[in-house]
């Protein structure tokens, strides 16, 4: 039983130090993309900082209206497309 033991340690051991190579592999590989990965990664963090307050941005726009009313509906028209591209294009999935 003790040499069955020994065994499954010993394969144990092999594979621990396998998967530690491919881990070191894939670290080699993943380094070129791991900058633009992480500006995603915060925009993604920023857009749903924005989704959940929309306090924020509905005053921001408010803001944006008293000052530039012209630069508000350009921005106004180019969200509203936005929205219904992104409507059709979630019911099209």
């Amino acid at each position: 039983m003790s040499r069955t033991l020994a065994d499954l340690q010993a394969r144990q051991k092999v594979l621990q130090d396998r998967a530690a190579q491919e881990r070191a592999d894939f670290a080699l590989h993943f380094e070129p993309i791991e900058k633009p990965l992480s500006w995603a990664d915060k925009g993604i963090d920023a857009f749903n900082f924005m989704k959940s307050s929309p306090i924020l941005w509905t005053s921001a726009f408010a803001v944006l209206v008293h000052y530039k009313p012209k630069l508000a509906s350009k921005v106004l028209a180019v969200g509203w497309g936005t929205m219904k591209l992104l409507k059709s294009a979630k019911n099209l999935l």
